[in-house]
């Protein structure tokens, strides 16, 4: 009996492929870095060969570290960076431009003039999401205005538009299938999360013809056989990365909130069969979809959070490695009061400011490298706060009903993940398993091969590396945040 499962995690600024065994433990990892793309000011593009080639650099990696074949893989599960968006050729496969990032700006102008004509309540009504350059409705319009040719293409049905998931799916298809999930669906600002289906007022609306879209499955189904790697196996799971997170952390509870720190900083609450209305400015979106069930959350994302601690690696160059930023932070001056307000691309939620751009405030002649980089840990954990506060008034909860589960890179650093308890005066709990969006879209997988357990056993098996539990006091904290909410007012464009 085929006993592995492969999960495939395309993120933001890499690709990561995980072997898992029957025991859900790690038997092999492959990961590759690529290229990040900045052509204009806010434009963030990746290049969909350089993704494509280091997922199959990355899965043969872990195969190869796993000491397995193709043949004994009985599924793979792919988890991907949701809102980046790919046109191709459905003839060629290969993409009539580079993908345009998540993280992109450049429809920000276009975001506005939807607004003032009055079309967000619609949009919100029927997505669940705001109209903000972040999610891909406004980046497919981009492609079919400024590549040549392609508007009367895709209206032939000769392009195919996906999010990197779908891309992924096609090509490790050889074409044969052009599907996406629930999940990814529901951030492209085309897709009725109630209704479950393609909109087509909203296609209208952003002018994207139906002939390019891909099939919408659950998050656990059929999306066809690869070939790719040797032997065929199937793909059985596929979920966006935050979705593929809350499923690993087992979230499956309503109440239940996770946070994943990567490139950027993703908080959902799982709000049941409940679609819960955001009164402050978080995101309506599908958790999961299992067996035609659609589960919902409350989202909060903080565009920027690893991105910091990378920029200060690689644009300031004041550590070699990221770990290096945690043990740089501790030795900071306790006397200054340093802020970073991340605005690289804009603020996310709840301000949803577009315009917005990076600040440090409080500098003085003494401040240097490990002040820098307290400030850009201190932000994420700001910027999470923002989040739960505002969750915590949509799902009407106090402060100590919550206890939140933290996954990504950052979360290893004990003292970010103690500052993060102490500003949310609630307790975190970090998981023996770090890769929770590797072992979501595995669980997925493996779960629909029939064998991993279902739900509540994976739920049970959950298990806590350790707890944080808040420990500054309250008049500090107060200090603190005074001090945060100020630097963010001075930084929102309309200031």
């Amino acid at each position: 009996m085929k006993k592995y499962i492969l999960a495939i995690d395309q993120g933001t600024t890499s690709s990561r492929a995980i072997v898992f065994d029957a025991e859900r433990r790690i038997a092999g990892v492959g990961q590759r870095e690529f290229t990040q793309h900045f052509p204009q000011d806010g434009w963030v593009e990746h290049d969909p060969e350089e993704i494509w080639e280091s997922v199959v650099w990355s899965v043969k990696t872990a195969l190869e570290e796993a000491g397995i074949g193709a043949g004994d893989v009985a599924g793979i599960g792919i988890t991907n960076q949701r809102e980046t968006a790919i046109i191709w050729d459905r003839a060629t496969g290969k993409a009539i431009h580079n993908a345009i990032v998540w993280q992109d700006r450049r429809t920000a102008s276009y975001c506005a003039e939807l607004k003032r004509d009055g079309h967000e309540e619609m949009v919100t009504r029927k997505t669940g999401l705001l109209l903000d350059p972040y999610f891909s409705g406004t980046k497919v319009k981009w492609l079919l205005d400024h590549v040549e040719g392609a508007r009367a293409k895709a209206e032939a049905g000769e392009l195919a538009f996906g999010t990197v998931d779908a891309f992924l799916i096609w090509r490790l298809t050889g074409g044969k299938v052009h599907a996406t999930d629930a999940t990814n669906a529901g951030r492209t600002l085309l897709f009725d999360i109630g209704a479950n289906r393609w909109d087509e007022e909203l296609l209208a609306l952003f002018k994207v013809p139906a002939a390019i879209l891909p099939e919408v499955k659950d998050c656990a189904d059929d999306f066809g056989v690869t070939e790719e790697f040797g032997a065929p196996i199937p793909i059985l799971g596929v979920a966006g990365d935050q979705h593929a997170a809350t499923i690993g952390q087992a979230c499956f509870e309503p109440g239940m909130v996770k946070s994943t720190y990567g490139t950027g900083c993703f908080a959902l609450l799982n709000t049941g069969k409940d679609m819960v209305r955001s009164d402050n400015r978080l995101l309506t979106t599908i958790a999961y979809r299992l067996d035609g069930e659609t589960v919902y959350a409350l989202e909060g994302a903080i565009f920027i959070a690893g991105a910091a601690v990378q920029w200060i690696r690689d644009g300031l160059k004041l550590v070699k490695h990221a770990s290096e930023t945690g043990p740089l932070a501790e030795s900071a001056d306790p006397s200054q009061n340093v802020y970073m307000v991340p605005a690289f691309v804009g603020l996310g939620a709840p301000w949803w400011d577009a315009e917005a751009r990076g600040a440090i405030y409080g500098l003085t002649r003494n401040s240097g490298p490990a002040e820098i980089a307290k400030a850009a840990l201190e932000a994420v954990c700001y910027q999470t706060r923002d989040l739960l506060t505002a969750m915590r008034k949509d799902w009407k909860t106090e402060s100590g009903d919550t206890v939140l589960r933290v996954d990504g890179g950052m979360v290893a650093s004990d003292w970010t993940m103690q500052f993060l308890a102490d500003v949310l005066d609630a307790p975190v709990d970090r998981p023996v398993i770090l890769e929770t969006t590797a072992l979501g879209a595995a669980w997925l997988a493996g779960m629909k091969a029939g064998i991993w357990p279902g739900m509540a056993e994976f739920a049970e098996s959950w298990a806590r590396d350790r707890r944080f539990e808040p420990e500054m006091a309250d008049e500090v904290r107060a200090r603190k945040l005074k001090g945060w909410d100020e630097a963010v007012r001075r930084t929102l464009s309309a200031s």
